[in-house]
């Protein structure tokens, strides 16, 4: 950890990886020895190439998997100490396949975690209509379509608003835009910055395009062989000469919009 981390307890980080190992079943280790420290409220870009580790970190915070060695503490509590159900309500998850239910529309989609809550009714209705405003969808437009009737960056605005249901404080994004077009994507670039400024979450998002972390992130990490290569602001990133930070660099057309 750097110094920035070091000075901070694991009850004062909303995420914390204290010298994590993973490795799939025979198969070769994807995280070795891995740590990392989160902060509330921060929104942290992980960039790596494909296999290095990034879904991976994504499910092992929300303890669909579990490490080999060392510990991941969500809130300050090891993942092995949380009901998996509870942990994952703190937790919402955006996927690039957005995965809305195709036979529910709209409203029900977002509010599938509530119901399971047992969220009343008039609770659930005002939630809804609160969720698909903050995400630009007007609710008495779209609130009783299908998912087949919208755009992709409809679905993926209601994916967003599905996460944030129960209000978590914590949000994983697994390569949320990377199936859009790329003006739908700039356009939901700066409509994830206008609902952070108003939710304020701990955010982890992944993705394998330096320009999207750029975009998004107040910290950058960049993932190679299953540990941390540079984790720094976007400002530190762009002046990085780390070799494996400088391949994702070199692979920008340009970096003028990045101070």
């Amino acid at each position: 950890m750097n110094e920035r981390q070091s000075a901070k307890t694991a009850t004062d980080n909303a995420i914390e990886f204290d010298q994590v190992t993973f490795r799939h079943a025979g198969g070769a280790v994807i995280l070795e020895d891995f740590s990392l420290a989160i902060e509330p409220g921060e929104t942290l870009a992980l960039v790596g190439r494909s296999g290095m580790g990034k879904t991976t970190i994504l499910k092992l915070i929300n303890c669909l998997l579990l490490p080999q060695s060392g510990t991941v503490r969500v809130e300050g509590r090891a993942t092995t100490d949380w009901d998996a159900i509870k942990l994952r309500r703190r937790v919402g998850y955006v996927l690039q396949e957005i995965g809305l239910f195709p036979h529910m529309t709209i409203a029900r989609n977002v509010a599938v975690v509530p119901h399971l809550e047992g969220w009343p009714e008039n609770r659930i209705r005002e939630r809804v209509e609160e969720l698909l405003s903050l995400v630009g969808l007007d609710p008495a437009k779209f609130r009783d379509r299908f998912p087949r009737e919208l755009s992709g960056g409809q679905r993926q605005r209601v994916g967003v608003a599905r996460a944030l249901a129960v209000d978590p404080p914590i949000l994983l994004m697994d390569e949320p835009f990377g199936a859009l077009d790329p003006l739908t994507r700039a356009e939901m670039h700066r409509e994830f910055h206008r609902i952070q400024s108003q939710v304020r979450k701990t955010i982890v998002c992944v993705t394998h395009d330096m320009a999207e972390a750029f975009a998004l992130g107040t910290r950058l990490g960049v993932l190679a062989e299953g540990k941390l290569a540079a984790l720094a602001t976007p400002a530190e990133i762009k002046r990085s000469d780390n070799p494996e930070v400088k391949i994702f660099l070199d692979a920008l057309p340009r970096m003028a919009n990045v101070s």
